[in-house]
């Protein structure tokens, strides 16, 4: 490729850059959500209205950019925010590492860093104990969300239409767990579980995991091992990401003694980058 064709590639890329800000300029688009039509972003960039079509189209065809089939207007679409996340979600495993390698040092088990994609809760990063026995780590590992105490974390932090959204997509047909409460000592833990097929044993089993900021499990996802997960919340208050720490269900008793060091790790990475 020649020196010159470089040049108006990159140009081109910028200018195409300029749209998406544009889309994402609250004084220019106003709400985002109501978008921009091709007449107002030729006008609010300088550039010939034909030219802008072209580039739109070709942006929503990437799915950068979602067009209206009703009103024509443009706004910027999944893809876009799905690159972003998933940039915020490298750098918060950067940031999580030495918290992972403390919580492992110092519980002597597996600790993990967990998104929700979906119906599953994926791995991002995680570092093995010196008691954990295992020679590999869950990295990239993805599990149904409703098997595992960081699936649980995470949906606890969708507000009602985005849960009975969710449900609908991944739940329906599938079974779901059920908290069957037991009391150790002065604090309340998830136990066993049996499996219905309600939204609203979901959503007791989430009001649950709020009220006490954690969720535990006990062989639900492998038979003899114990979790205890807690949330990573972004500067806004939004669940983004869960932390856990599992182990041999012969730690049980110390699993309580796990609590306190995540929930610093998660107030240490929660808030602002």
């Amino acid at each position: 490729m020649s020196e010159e064709t470089q040049r108006r590639n990159r140009s081109g890329l910028v200018r195409d850059v300029e749209l998406l800000e544009l889309l994402a300029d609250e004084d220019v688009a106003g709400d985002r959500m109501t978008g921009m039509g091709v007449r107002e972003l030729a006008a609010a960039s300088g550039r010939d209205k034909a030219v802008v079509s072209r580039t739109m189209a070709t942006l929503a065809e990437a799915g950068l950019v979602d067009r209206d089939p009703v009103t024509l207007r443009y706004r910027l679409g999944g893809r876009l925010f799905s690159l972003a996340a998933r940039t915020e979600e490298a750098a918060l495993a950067r940031r999580a590492r030495p918290w992972l390698r403390r919580l492992a040092s110092t519980t002597g088990e597996t600790s993990h860093l967990c998104v929700l994609r979906g119906g599953a809760v994926v791995t991002l990063a995680s570092e093995l104990g010196h008691a954990a026995g295992r020679t590999q780590t869950w990295e990239g590992v993805s599990t149904a969300a409703w098997l595992t105490p960081s699936g649980r974390v995470l949906l606890s932090g969708h507000d009602g239409p985005s849960l009975e959204a969710w449900f609908a997509t991944h739940g329906a047909g599938e079974p779901l767990p059920r908290a069957r409460r037991r009391r150790i000592g002065p604090e309340g833990w998830l136990l066993a579980r049996k499996r219905p097929h309600r939204l609203e044993s979901l959503v007791r089993e989430l009001e649950l995991v709020r009220r006490e900021g954690r969720a535990v499990s006990r062989g639900e996802l492998e038979d003899g091992v114990v979790a205890l997960s807690v949330p990573v919340r972004s500067f806004t208050g939004e669940v983004v990401a869960a932390l856990n720490v599992s182990g041999p269900a012969s730690r049980d008793e110390a699993l309580r003694s796990w609590g306190p060091l995540l929930h610093e790790a998660s107030r240490s990475l929660s808030g602002p980058a």
